[in-house]
């Protein structure tokens, strides 16, 4: 069942998808029609799940289920993984790679490659106060206070050894 994000409670599980490109406008809302219709008939063992989702800074797609209404299985989650797939071939985008990290430069969001991340370290070009997005979250809470840190409070500090 499909409910608005912000109906959520903070207990709810989620999980961040992060885009290889920002997304156009168009995108966003022809992929929030086709999250929310997932959604509608998103189930784990044949109960219905209370979940939404919300795109952040055009690059990040979030699901969010209320776990107490009823939790997500594995064949949920593989759903869920098969849809954001589905996404991916249909739009020529990524969603998956978990090697590209993102960071905030000013009022963007960008996102590069271990290699590159730890070269603009090294660099200085970012540094322990950069703010970086911490995917690996698993709460609507976390998402509102763990999300973007300082590269300091990230586990992103053992790539660099900062």
């Amino acid at each position: 069942m499909y409910v608005t994000s912000d109906t959520l409670p903070e207990h709810s599980r989620i999980w961040i998808y992060q885009c290889s490109r920002e997304l156009t406008n168009d995108e966003l809302v022809s992929i929030g029609a086709e999250t929310k219709q997932f959604l509608e008939g998103w189930t784990a063992h044949n109960q219905v799940l209370k979940a939404g989702y919300e795109f952040r800074y055009n690059r990040f797609l979030i699901l969010m289920i209320d776990e107490k209404t009823a939790g997500a299985s594995g064949c949920s989650i593989d759903k869920s993984v098969h849809f954001i797939l589905s996404l991916e071939k249909k739009y020529g985008l990524s969603f998956m790679d978990r090697m590209k990290f993102a960071y905030k430069e000013q009022d963007r969001v960008e996102v590069v490659s271990r290699n590159q991340f730890e070269d603009l370290f090294s660099r200085g070009m970012l540094n322990g106060n950069s703010i970086v997005f911490n995917n690996l979250i698993a709460t609507k809470k976390e998402l509102q206070s763990e999300w973007e840190v300082a590269l300091n409070d990230s586990w992103h500090k053992e790539l660099v050894g900062a």
